[in-house]
């Protein structure tokens, strides 16, 4: 997967007429945490030619002291000015490749672990598209503090005209100006929660996309007195935040929808549901990649349309894999939906799971189970079992051990990547293991 070539002199020049004066090149440690580092717009040729060192053993995931020397190469094609800096030490930011002193990419980056899945589907004739839709919560300041207080008291594509309805328009206008196709965006489900969706787009770049998307919600929401999290459980009994994700295959011969079949019961072609079969299998395996926290498992118990158990259908919207319906004559918008994602993973490592979880079905050509259109929830656990439903993984730790055993996931991310994956999230649920928390001392303190 190679990014589209691009003149550096062309880029200077346009930074130059734009009036920008420092640059941040851009990249994300192993749990998808935005880094980056600020230079002068007059150092970015250098960064260029040879790339600029940064101490890879300080960043979550990535090098140890022994081999800690690293380098940012920026990816020119993702060069854009940051319209809230101009006029004020106006700022561009660009997106690089981790590589090493020899410039060969970091096998640890994130970035390069999407990538090498992608390179797989080319040399397989495809390209891998994705769209996802991001939700998120804004929640209002007490005092000086910000807490889990919705700004809002309305609910699904509710119009209004408060300040969360301008913040958003605000946030998508800023998108596009940026060159993310986001957009349209509207109220979901519970009090102070909302939705912005994504035309689609090649995986590398949609994660580029995405990165940046996190870090312009919340500034926007900041500089009007809210908060914006990715939390994927702020509120008991409330609504979780996901990223269902919509995927397809194109051709590269002809751009052509790989997974359109228009005289399939579900217009899907056999390669798509060798794909779907491929993530029906992998869906445990993948989990903690695409659900990463602690907090991740408390949406993922039921409730609020969110996926607990592996199956797919059209009509229930419970199930792990959706497939939308298209228009008649639509046949080009053909995709399936993967509604597990949340929002606060690592978008690279996620699009990488599941893009090798797909690849991987159609490879061995696995046999799709049916599609499941009743409700699984009332269903007993022997019932399940006979029809060969799983259940998602209901703790980080639990999914942590399903990734440990997934050979093809851990291919996918590499050794280097998935090591330094499961040993950070391994400690944050030791951690989180550890902790006695209010809920228990209020229910048991004074009983036992």
């Amino acid at each position: 997967m190679h990014s589209p070539a691009v003149d550096p002199n062309r880029v200077l020049e346009e930074a130059r007429q734009a009036g920008v004066r420092f640059v941040i090149l851009r990249f994300t440690d192993i749990l998808g945490a935005p880094k980056g580092v600020t230079i002068p717009l007059e150092d970015l040729p250098e960064a260029i030619e040879t790339g600029k060192w940064f101490d890879g053993s300080a960043i979550e995931g990535f090098a140890r002291v022994a081999e800690s020397d690293l380098y940012l190469k920026p990816d020119l094609s993702t060069f854009t000015v940051l319209p809230w800096t101009r006029g004020q030490g106006t700022t561009a930011h660009v997106i690089c490749w981790v590589v090493n002193r020899r410039g060969e990419r970091f096998a640890g980056d994130p970035r390069a672990v999407l990538a090498r899945v992608m390179e797989r589907a080319a040399r397989m004739g495809y390209t891998y598209v994705v769209s996802p839709e991001l939700e998120f919560y804004l929640f209002r300041a007490e005092g000086e503090r910000f807490a889990p207080a919705p700004h809002d008291e309305i609910g699904y594509f509710d119009l209004a005209t408060d300040l969360a309805y301008r913040v958003r328009c605000e946030m998508v206008e800023t998108l596009r100006a940026l060159g993310i196709p986001a957009g349209p965006g509207h109220h979901e489900i519970s009090p102070g929660q909302h939705e912005i969706d994504f035309q689609p787009a090649d995986a590398l770049r949609m994660a580029d996309y995405l990165v940046t998307t996190r870090l312009v919600i919340k500034h926007i929401a900041q500089a009007h007195g809210l908060h914006a999290t990715f939390m994927p459980k702020p509120l008991e009994g409330r609504a979780g935040s996901g990223m269902h994700t919509h995927q397809s295959l194109l051709r590269l011969e002809d751009e052509g929808n790989a997974f359109a079949d228009p005289e399939d019961d579900y217009g899907l072609s056999p390669l798509a549901k060798a794909f779907l079969a491929g993530q029906i299998a992998h869906a445990r395996g993948m989990c903690a990649v695409l659900c990463p926290l602690v907090n991740s498992y408390k949406r993922l118990l039921g409730g609020f349309e969110a996926p607990p158990y592996v199956s797919w259908a059209r009509i229930n919207r419970s199930a792990l894999i959706r497939i939308p319906a298209i228009k008649p004559g639509r046949y080009q918008s053909t995709r399936i939906e993967l509604r597990s994602v949340d929002p606060a993973c690592n978008p690279y490592l996620a699009f990488a799971a599941m893009l090798a979880a797909g690849l991987d079905g159609i490879e061995r050509r696995l046999p799709l189970p049916p599609p499941v259109e009743e409700e699984l929830f009332p269903m007993e656990a022997a019932e399940l079992e006979a029809r060969g439903i799983q259940r998602l993984p209901a703790t980080l730790g639990e999914a942590l051990e399903a990734l440990e055993a997934d050979e093809v996931i851990q291919e996918a991310l590499g050794p280097l990547a998935a090591e330094r994956f499961l040993e950070a999230k391994r400690l944050e649920w030791e951690a989180y293991c550890r902790h006695v928390s209010p809920w228990e001392i209020e229910r048991y303190f004074h009983v036992y």
